[in-house]
């Protein structure tokens, strides 16, 4: 059965964007590219609030039309493009190729949308992520941990009203220092 997966990049004391907005801090070399692709590859769509489609789809669909970038960068551009995209907005009127357009998280819909893709779905901005938390409906949680303590910014987990406990399937450590932590969410 497919899953509903969210990967994540942290800074060491919890926040996935610095007081600015910042991702610069982020330290995505070659390796931790590559195991991206390696992984969103697999993917049966990309479900996305309207803030982190708008930044995805500004760079990445022509990002290996530029000869700077290369190698794992280049690569992502056309995995962009090929997995199908599912993007929430309330404001948003029209999206582009490849994408369908849904206003409101309906639980029963999402999991609809789950069953019938080719393979898990990968959703991806906080806002979004935070509904689906709260709907129950994320399975497994990919927390990237990177070596840097930012000392503000936008935390990633909100107040939460339930307690949600997780099983650890899988860590790595990058040659970077990057880890992953994977979780799987325990349901009773």
């Amino acid at each position: 059965m497919n899953r509903i997966v969210t990967s994540i990049s942290l800074s060491l004391d919890g926040f996935f964007e610095g007081p600015d907005h910042d991702i610069d801090w982020h330290t995505v070399d070659e390796e931790v590219h590559q195991h991206f692709n390696d992984y969103f590859r697999t993917m049966g769509g990309f479900v996305e609030g309207r803030v982190t489609y708008e930044l995805m789809e500004e760079f990445w669909p022509t990002a290996d039309q530029d000869p700077a970038n290369e190698g794992p960068m280049a690569e992502f551009a056309g995995i962009w493009r090929d997995v199908p995209k599912f993007v929430f907005s309330r404001t948003l009127e029209s999206v582009g190729p490849n994408a369908t357009l849904l206003h409101e998280v309906d639980p029963e819909q999402v999991r609809g949308l789950r069953d019938a893709a080719s393979g898990d779905l990968a959703v991806g901005g906080a806002d979004l992520l935070e509904s689906f938390r709260r709907a129950d409906l994320i399975d497994e949680y990919r927390i990237y941990v990177h070596p840097v303590i930012l000392g503000r910014g936008r935390r990633f987990f909100r107040d939460a009203e339930e307690r949600q406990m997780l099983r650890l399937v899988e860590t790595r450590t990058f040659g970077n220092g990057v880890a992953m932590l994977r979780y799987e969410t325990v349901r009773a």
